[in-house]
This record gives C-alpha cells, sequence and structure tokens, in this order.
C-alpha cells in the first residue's frame, strides 16, 4: 500500500522559512517521480516542483523557482521541500504526491493527506 505522509508545514512570517517532508513507502521509491503539489483557498491544486523518475532531474513552477528546493534521502525513502523567502500567496495544502510517469508538475497517481502552510503578513 502506498503511504505519503507529510510533515513541517505551520504558520510563518513572510519572508521566512520551512521545511517539509514526505515519508513514502509502499512502492520502489526510485521507479516513481515524486514531490508536491499545493492547493490555496479558492485555488486549483497546482504542482510546485518534483523530482522526475529516471535521471532524478528536478523541475520547479515557475512561481516558486529560486525560492523553493527539492531534495530527497533515497535511504530513508523521503522527499523534502524547503521552501524559503516564503509570500501569502505560498498558503495553501501542500501534499506530497507520486506519479508512475515524468510529468510530474501536472500529473499524479498518488498523493498524501497534506500539510497546511500558513505565511502570514
Amino acid at each position: 500500500e502506498v503511504q505519503l505522509v507529510e510533515s513541517g508545514g505551520g504558520l510563518v512570517q513572510a519572508g521566512g522559512s520551512l521545511r517539509l517532508s514526505c515519508a513514502a513507502s509502499g512502492f520502489a521509491f526510485d521507479d516513481y517521480s515524486i514531490g508536491w503539489f499545493r492547493q490555496g483557498p479558492g485555488k486549483d491544486r497546482e504542482g510546485v516542483s518534483c523530482i522526475r523518475s529516471g535521471d532524478r532531474s528536478t523541475v520547479y513552477a515557475d512561481s516558486v523557482k529560486g525560492r523553493f528546493t527539492i531534495s530527497s534521502d533515497n535511504a530513508k525513502n523521503t522527499v523534502y521541500l524547503q521552501m524559503n523567502s516564503l509570500k501569502r500567496e505560498d498558503t495553501a495544502e501542500y501534499y506530497c504526491v507520486i506519479l508512475k510517469g515524468r510529468a510530474c508538475l501536472w500529473a499524479y497517481d498518488y498523493w498524501g493527506q497534506g500539510t497546511q502552510v500558513t505565511v502570514s503578513s
């Protein structure tokens, strides 16, 4: 059974930082793309960043480039999202997702329960 368990969300002031973690289990970690989607209040869910299967290259949404960094610890089957210079518009529920494919900013097969990030001004 696929399990994706997020942690690390919280309340932070604009300009601050948070690091999200996703502990993954129940699938072959290297065979999937893994990353993060988010859904803000009244908004559609959108891809934030992911690590592609195969070459493990990273991709980022334009809105977070230069501020967020995705990484993984394959020994722990864990993926991280370091979020710096947070803005109010980053406020959202953040979901860890996996995809059996490489188009991981646009689709996913499984998702976790989410962790809330709230950025205050």
